[in-house]
C-alpha cells in the first residue's frame, strides 16, 4: 500500500510501540515462557464465569447506565467503606469504567491543560507520560532510588510550582513492588495541604501486598481524599485482564469533571460483567484472601531462584519481582532481555524503559502471576545463566 504523509503533526512524535507489546509479541515468536506482560496463566474463578454467562443469557447484554450499574457501584461503595472506614456516594462520586487505564487517561484528559505541570515518579506506568502529553501538559519525573525506590519528598517539594496541577503515585507500585508506608502517604499530605494541586493515585494491585503490610489507600488521609481521584482494576484482582474492567472514585466535583469526558470515551463498560462483579463483590474473601495467594506464589518463585546468579529483595506487592543481573552481565537491561527471550526462552521486561533517561539499572521484571509449574520451569531456566 502507498505510504501516505500525515497532513499534521504528530501528537505522539516520540512514543515507539509498547514494551509490553514487543516482550509479548517476541514471547509468541519465540516459543518462550512469558513473565513479561502482567496477566495470569491460570483462569478466572469459575463462579464468576458463570455469573457473567447467567447475566448474558438474562439479556443484560446492551448499553448500562453511563456511569456503571447501580448495584455495582453501591458494592464498590461498601468495599471501600468497609475497607476504609470512608463513605463515597454511589450515585455522584463511583464511576465504572473499562479498565484502569482508561480511567487513568479519562482523569488527565479531564484536569490538564496546556502548560499544566503533573509530578510522576518513575520507573512509571508507561501510559501516564503520553496521556500528559497528549493534552498539553508538561511531565515532571522524579527518578526513585534505584537501590530501595524510596521516594526523597523534599525533592517532590523542591519542584512543586505555581504551574503543578497534579501529582500521580501508584502505590503497591509497578514495576518495583514497593509499597508506601503510611509516613509517605503523610509526607504527601502535608505537600498538597492547602493547594489546589489534584492527586492520581493509582492503586490498582491494592488487595496484593504481602508480610503483613497494609496498603495505605489516599482514601485514609483527610488532605488527600477530598483531591484525589482513586483508579482501581477488577481485571488484576479477579485474574482476567482481557474483561478490562476498572473503576474510579472521587468526590462528587471531580467525579462529575471525570464523566464528562468518560461519556464520550467509552460511554460504558462491558453490563454482563458488571452484573456479575456486583454479586461476586458481595463475598469480601474474594478479594481479600488475594495477599496470601500472591505470596505463596512470590514466595514459591524466590525459593526456587535463591541460588542463581540473580540478585532480589522479595517484592512486597503486585505480581511483580525485580531481579538484578549486574554480576552476570555488562550487557545494557534491554538487550539481556532480548537475548534471554530468544536464547533462553523466557521474557521479561527491561526496567529501563520506564526510567527517566533510559536509567538502566541492570535490572528485569518477571510476572510470577503464573500457574506453580510455569515458575518451576522459569526457575530452571534462571538458574543455569
Amino acid at each position: 500500500m502507498q505510504s501516505f504523509n500525515l497532513p499534521f503533526k504528530s501528537k505522539l512524535p516520540e512514543i515507539p510501540t509498547s514494551i509490553f507489546s514487543i516482550m509479548s509479541g517476541l514471547a509468541t515468536q519465540q516459543n518462550a515462557l512469558n513473565l513479561s506482560q502482567g496477566f495470569p496463566d491460570f483462569k478466572s474463578d469459575s463462579k464468576l464465569i458463570a455469573l457473567v454467562n447467567t447475566a448474558m443469557k438474562n439479556g443484560k447484554n446492551q448499553y448500562a447506565p453511563m456511569p456503571g450499574i447501580f448495584s455495582l457501584r453501591e458494592q464498590i461503595a461498601l468495599k471501600v467503606e468497609s475497607l476504609y472506614g470512608v463513605s463515597y456516594n454511589s450515585d455522584t462520586e463511583v464511576t465504572v469504567t473499562a479498565g484502569a487505564t482508561q480511567a487513568i487517561f479519562t482523569v488527565i484528559a479531564a484536569t490538564i491543560k496546556k502548560d499544566d505541570e503533573v509530578i510522576i515518579f518513575k520507573p512509571a506506568y508507561d501510559c501516564y507520560e503520553p496521556s500528559i502529553e497528549l493534552f498539553g501538559g508538561k511531565t515532571i519525573s522524579v527518578q526513585l532510588n534505584p537501590e530501595d525506590f524510596n521516594i526523597d519528598w523534599d525533592k517532590v517539594k523542591g519542584l512543586i510550582t505555581d504551574k503543578t496541577r497534579m501529582i500521580i503515585v501508584n502505590t503497591p507500585h509497578n514495576p518495583s513492588g514497593r509499597v508506601l508506608s503510611k509516613n509517605d502517604m503523610q509526607q504527601l499530605e502535608a505537600l498538597l495541604k492547602n493547594t489546589n494541586i489534584l492527586l492520581l493515585s493509582d492503586e490498582v494491585y491494592e488487595h496484593i501486598i504481602f508480610d503483613g503490610e497494609q496498603h495505605q489507600s489516599a482514601v485514609l488521609f483527610p488532605a488527600l481524599v477530598e483531591r484525589t481521584f482513586i483508579v482501581a482494576s477488577f481485571g488484576k484482582t479477579f485474574h482476567n485482564t482481557g474483561w478490562k474492567m476498572g473503576y474510579c472514585i472521587a468526590p462528587a466535583e471531580l467525579t462529575n469533571e471525570f464523566r464528562k469526558v468518560h461519556q464520550f470515551n467509552v460511554f460504558s463498560a462491558n453490563h454482563p460483567t458488571q452484573v456479575a462483579l456486583a454479586e461476586y463483590l458481595k463475598t469480601p474473601s474474594n478479594y481479600l484472601e488475594l495477599g496470601d495467594f500472591y505470596q505463596h506464589k512470590r514466595d514459591l518463585f524466590l525459593s526456587l531462584i535463591k541460588d542463581s546468579r540473580f540478585e532480589f529483595e522479595p517484592s512486597k506487592g503486585t505480581y511483580f519481582q525485580l531481579l538484578n543481573f549486574k554480576k552476570i552481565t555488562d550487557e545494557s537491561d534491554y538487550d539481556f532481555a532480548f537475548r534471554l527471550t530468544k536464547e533462553q526462552k523466557i521474557a521479561s521486561i527491561p526496567i529501563s524503559v520506564f526510567n527517566e533517561n533510559n536509567f538502566d539499572s541492570k535490572v528485569l521484571r518477571f510476572c510470577f502471576a503464573k500457574e506453580d509449574e510455569t515458575l518451576k520451569r522459569a526457575a530452571e531456566i534462571l538458574n543455569k545463566i
